[in-house]
Formats: structure tokens, sequence, C-alpha cells
């Protein structure tokens, strides 16, 4: 969604829900997972494949020209599942003492992207430079996401890498990402969060009590 935004590709989308996956998605996404795109009669499954595709056949490219600097890019959103789970444990956790522990081990994954930030070779605001690239594509949903609950948890675990907690805040002010989510976003996540009985479902039921 991110990528067909920020390209300005025109697109219909269809939300399912994760919950009860209906037959005809589970037939086109092997691993049934979200996002899948349809191309005609194609169908292309995987994020990074599908920014990749977007990327090659439509301007303006959003990877960079230098084989070098795109290759480190792709490293990095190769990255991103592992980035990803360590911040998803913090708001996913059943517990408090679960939770803490998430927020403990989050720094040896947030000390890695600080340190791609600080190697970048550019003052930013977006990882190559001036300009949303795919890997800021990759990234922005999770971090849109831990900031969201760190709202309520109030960890502030990524205040302490000033270059991530930058990257954040300017993927977070950008059209392109949050309006790449459903209006009714901040709702359902919260609801995401209650089903799975997450500690920090919580203390949105008391703020919304407030």
């Amino acid at each position: 969604m991110i990528l067909l935004r920020a390209k300005d590709i025109e697109f219909d989308v269809t939300y399912i829900n994760l919950q009860d996956k209906p037959d005809w998605f589970l037939d086109i996404s092997p691993h049934g997972k979200v996002p899948v795109l349809k191309v005609g009669d194609e169908v292309l499954f995987e994020s990074n494949a599908i920014a990749e595709y977007l990327d090659e056949v439509v301007r303006p490219r959003l990877h960079p020209e230098d084989p070098l600097a795109r290759a480190k890019n792709r490293a990095w959103t190769d990255y991103v599942p592992t980035f990803a789970g360590a911040m998803s444990c913090i708001h996913y956790s059943k517990s408090k003492e679960e939770m803490e522990q998430a927020v403990a081990d989050a720094p040896e994954k947030l000390a890695k992207i600080e340190g791609a930030l600080e190697g970048r070779g550019n003052d930013g605001p977006y990882f190559n430079g001036p300009d949303l690239a795919l890997v800021d594509a990759a990234y922005a949903p999770f971090l849109q996401r831990h900031l969201f609950v760190d709202r309520v948890l109030k960890n502030k675990v990524i205040d302490n890498y000033p270059l991530t907690k930058a990257w954040a805040e300017t993927l977070l002010a950008d059209e392109r990402v949050t309006g790449a989510v459903p209006d009714n976003f901040e709702e359902e996540f919260i609801a995401s969060l209650k089903r799975r009985g997450c500690y920090a479902s919580q203390f949105y039921e008391a703020e919304a009590a407030e």
C-alpha cells in the first residue's frame, strides 16, 4: 500500500479478516499472509517480491541505482522480520513480566538498526537521504504499530536510539505511510490486542474509560 501510494498507482484494495481467511484468499496466498497483489490474472505474494516488482515496472525507482547501495538496502529489508519480531513481542506480550522481558531484549535489535542509520552515509531523514525508499516502506508498518502501542505502555525503549526514533517520526509524518492503513486501523488493532489477550489491551480500555 505504501509503495502503491508513493508511486501514485491506481489500485483497488480488498481487506480480509485474518481470523477467518476466505478460501479464495488461501488459494492465492501460499503462506496465508498479506499482502497479495493481483496484476491481471497473475498473483504475487510476499511483501519484498511485490515491492521489487512495483519498483521495476513503475517509475520513479525507489531502490538506489547504485548496485552496492541497492544490495545493502535489500539486506536491511531482509532484517525486517527479525526487527519486527522483537518489537512485536512487546505489544503482543500476555503479562507485565513477559512485556518487561521483551523490552529488555529489544535493544539488541534496535542497536543494529541504529548502527545501520549511523553508517548510511547521509543525513536522512529517510534511510537513503531525502526520499522514501523500499527499505523505509518495509519498516514503516512495524514502527507505526510499535509507537502506537508505546503510547499507552510508555516503555519508550526507542528513545535511547535517536536516529531510529527520528526515522520513525519521519515515516509517521508521511501521508503515504499513514494513509496506507484503513481509517479504522487503531480500532481494529486494539481489537486484535484484546482478542489475543495482550497485556497492552487493558491500557486502551482504561484510556477509553477516561
